[in-house]
């Protein structure tokens, strides 16, 4: 029995294909791919921004269920009959839109009035960009530039501008020291980031984001994947990929820059009403846009995990993948506490940098090898791959433990 051909040319395949024909279709032709471009701006604010509404009330149930608690139960949808009226609290998303806008916008007197007012309309800005050289489907992306990883850093970069704008703004010591601790993550964990993507584009070949998607495309032996994750260098990879990116979006146990007990709202301390929304939402804007870089880089992207699945529409995969690795931030953000400021740095530096690193020779070894003939060398491949990144992980990670654990906790007498 045959696996079905892809259906890439299913109504469901191309239904966002022909929405943005229809509507271009009614303006004339100059200015049409200008139209094209608006619209498709328009589509990913408008999706991501009610993806970030319904991630918020997710996550507080997912936290509350692990807490053993029942979570938003109060603000619900009672026309739902599915809801139960209001105890799945379906109505809390638009509750806490309607808060923000409506408190009080306070600005301390002695702030930087113009940029204080930037800061979270700037770090919202960089954060949309990046969803622009995500493939979301077969043939759905915005742009698709043959630098777009490039791209992607380049407009990630600007929001560590947009955090230091919000410190230095609020003329208040405590938001100065904390933006200055947050950049200090950011840019400790960004080289762990590149360095952990550097052998996705080396073996691809490319540093386009649907050309990376094109080289994971095939199966092995007619069923398995060839996603990179699946690979000795792409698993280390992927691995390291999605801790820094954790740092990357101050997700828990990196969520420093915000650490309400130790600098009390860290950079966002002057910040209230709307403005402070719109920092929540780059936030979760930022754990998406990683997200999907990592579904683009690892996991195939919209790529379908067996022929036969196929037949199911690309932008569903995609939706698919992106949903469980949000997930895993969430499962990760209700289960382990917060790290120390040295404990993060020296994870990044003497930890996960060397780790990319290793891992950069070991792709290397991976694509010179790949002419190996037959089934017992390549056993042999996988093998020496695996050990290239797992012997040293217990060794740095031994060192890095030296002195600091295991410990031993005593009752005072």
């Amino acid at each position: 029995m045959t696996a079905p051909a892809p259906l890439t040319d299913s109504f469901l395949e191309r239904v966002p294909l022909l929405v943005r024909d229809f509507i271009t279709g009614w303006f004339p032709e100059p200015i049409r791919w200008v139209v094209a471009g608006l619209l498709a701006a328009l589509t990913i604010l408008l999706v991501f921004a009610t993806i970030f509404a319904l991630l918020t009330l997710l996550e507080r149930k997912i936290i509350a269920r692990v807490q053993n608690r029942p979570g938003p139960n109060r603000t619900g949808l009672p026309w739902l009959p599915f809801t139960e009226g209001r105890v799945f609290g379906l109505g809390q998303p638009l509750a806490d839109g309607i808060k923000a806008l409506t408190k009080e916008d306070i600005v301390p007197r002695d702030a930087d009035q113009v940029l204080h007012f930037l800061a979270p309309v700037v770090l919202v800005a960089f954060s949309l960009m990046t969803f622009a050289v995500i493939p979301f489907g077969r043939n759905l992306v915005s742009v698709d530039l043959d630098a777009a990883v490039l791209f992607f850093f380049a407009a990630g970069a600007g929001t560590e501008l947009a955090v230091f704008m919000a410190g230095w703004s609020s003329h208040n010591k405590y938001s100065l020291l904390a933006a200055m601790r947050a950049l200090a993550q950011l840019i400790s964990y960004e080289l762990p980031l590149l360095l952990s993507v550097v052998p996705v584009v080396m073996l691809a070949g490319k540093l386009s984001t649907t050309g990376i998607v094109a080289a994971q495309a095939g199966w092995k032996f007619g069923f398995i994947p060839r996603w990179f994750v699946l690979s000795p260098w792409g698993a280390a990879g992927f691995v390291i990929f999605f801790i820094a990116a954790l740092a990357e979006s101050n997700r828990s146990p990196f969520d420093l820059p915000e650490a309400e007990s130790e600098l009390i709202a860290g950079h966002l301390t002057e910040y209230s009403g709307f403005k402070y929304a719109l920092f929540f939402m780059a936030e979760y804007f930022g754990m998406m846009a990683l997200s999907g870089l990592g579904v683009t880089l690892f996991l195939g992207g919209w790529q379908a995990p067996l022929p036969v699945l196929e037949v199911i529409p690309s932008y569903l995969w995609f939706g698919a993948k992106l949903m469980l690795l949000i997930l895993l931030f969430m499962w990760i953000r209700a289960t382990l506490p917060r790290l120390r400021m040295d404990q993060l740095t020296r994870l990044a530096w003497k930890f996960l940098v060397p780790l990319a690193l290793i891992n950069l020779g070991n792709a290397a070894f991976w694509h010179l090898s790949a002419a190996w003939p037959g089934l017992p060398l390549q056993a042999v491949r996988y093998a020496i791959g695996v050990a290239v990144i797992v012997i040293p992980f217990f060794l740095i990670g031994r060192r890095l433990s030296a002195g600091v654990a295991p410990r031993t906790y005593r009752y005072a007498p």
